[in-house]
């Protein structure tokens, strides 16, 4: 064994499998990057001087007697202005062609911040998508997952959520995306002219998968960087943890830990929590907001992976496909924003609380209208008009492709109670139907 410069090198490999190897080694850190044979590896467990190394790309043809070369350090990302518009990969080195960053080395996965330190979120962070700035407001801060089947088109709305949403950063971690995914994110942001505010960490399929435990500690030291030290609202947009946490049930298989529900590991609820917990507003100003999509295997919420998450996070946003207009809209039954009354009515317009409840109502009226009729019974003239009003509804509001203010979002509300009911059937607070109940309707 000799030493150079810091760095560590063995030659003596005392047990491999599919995806670690295990040596003797002193005054090695938990976490620390090492190479093995040439290949990018980290440390992931330490039991006196037995180190074991989980190998990315697997180990393969690794010899016994490979040089195995520690780094003394964790994983690293150089944090700068000029992180903005660019790509990286997992381990933070530039993807897009462009230069190396020159900045401030900082470790990824450090703790999450003292709860001392947080205030409680109070900015309302409007993303221009009704189903979400009407009904589930998000607020700076906050974490909040979207729930989607796999063929739903989420990467779209998160693409989306990063062209609208009023923040000063926005810090995609792509994890498992298609190559079409990640060119997709770069074009849209790209012909947007938007890439001076977005910074994007990505793992493609055709990366180790084990790669993508990485992205979201890259995403976060980024967005601690410019909330905490700039003083910057930063949102987070991750997809997708189901494959996020499926890199980890593939390391733990490999490391033969007992599977926990679902083959996933059993620290499963610790490992999110320490990603969405990352989310925080500070005294100081500076905020770091997390929407990360949870893809759904056949729809099921009971699975571990949005079952764990749903404990940790404050709500959930659910897409689905509506019938009735043939698009992908923002169920309003099934989302939903724990901290939306912090700032609606109080950052928004006075009536949005009363729109929002009347709308989803007459939403829920309207689907007890559907079953009725589903099940052969004559429907009443309200009825009728129930149905209709919720087509538009969907249409109009629901729909993620819709691209309006939350004022917008209010009128166009107050459009559609005017156009299918009298000022009784809506039951919102006479004060604000004399001030906002559209002129030359009943």
């Amino acid at each position: 064994m000799e030493t150079q410069a810091f760095q560590k090198i063995y030659t003596k490999i005392t047990a491999v499998t599919k995806a670690t190897c295990t040596l003797q080694a002193s005054g090695v850190g938990n976490e620390e990057m090492a190479f093995v044979d040439g290949r990018k590896a980290q440390v992931v467990k330490i039991q006196g001087t037995e180190v074991t190394l989980q190998v990315f790309t697997g180990t393969e043809g690794i010899p016994t007697n490979a040089e195995v070369v520690f780094t003394g350090k964790p994983p690293t990302l150089k944090v700068g202005e000029e992180l903005a518009g660019r790509f990286f990969d997992a381990y933070g080195s530039p993807m897009d062609g462009g230069p190396e960053i020159e900045g401030d080395e900082r470790e990824i996965g450090g703790p999450s911040v003292n709860p001392v330190r947080r205030m409680q979120p109070s900015d309302f962070i409007a993303t221009g998508i009704a189903g979400i700035d009407l009904n589930n407001s998000l607020v700076t801060g906050q974490k909040i997952p979207f729930f989607a089947d796999p063929d739903q088109p989420y990467n779209q709305v998160m693409a989306t959520v990063a062209l609208r949403a009023e923040a000063d950063k926005i810090i995609l971690g792509g994890m498992g995306l298609t190559n079409d995914d990640y060119l997709y994110f770069k074009n849209v942001f790209d012909n947007a002219g938007a890439l001076d505010r977005i910074i994007s960490f990505v793992n493609t399929t055709e990366n180790p998968p084990v790669e993508r435990l990485l992205v979201p500690d890259m995403a976060l030291t980024a967005a601690e960087y410019f909330a905490y030290e700039k003083k910057e609202k930063v949102l987070v947009l991750l997809t997708d943890m189901t494959l996020y946490s499926d890199a980890l049930s593939i390391v733990s298989n490999r490391m033969d830990q007992i599977p926990s529900k679902d083959s996933m590991p059993g620290s499963l609820y610790s490992d999110l929590a320490k990603i969405y917990e990352k989310a925080a507003q500070f005294p100081e100003g500076g905020s770091i907001t997390i929407i990360a999509v949870t893809t759904l295997s056949g729809g099921d919420i009971t699975h571990a992976v949005p079952d764990n998450t749903g404990y940790i996070t404050e709500g959930q946003l659910f897409l689905r496909k509506d019938s009735d207009i043939g698009k992908v809209i923002v169920d309003p039954f099934r989302s939903l924003s724990r901290l939306k009354q912090l700032v609606v009515g109080k950052q928004t317009r006075e009536d949005h609380p009363q729109v929002m409840n009347a709308a989803i109502r007459l939403y829920a009226d309207a689907a007890n209208a559907k079953t009725k009729l589903e099940n052969g019974f004559d429907l009443s003239d309200y009825d009728e008009r129930a149905m209709k009003f919720a087509k538009s509804y969907s249409e109009a509001l629901l729909a993620i492709d819709v691209n309006i203010n939350t004022t917008q979002m209010l009128e166009t509300a107050w459009t559609l109670f005017a156009k299918y009911f009298t000022k009784t059937e809506v039951a919102i607070r006479q004060a604000l139907v004399d001030t906002y109940w559209p002129e030359n309707e009943n």
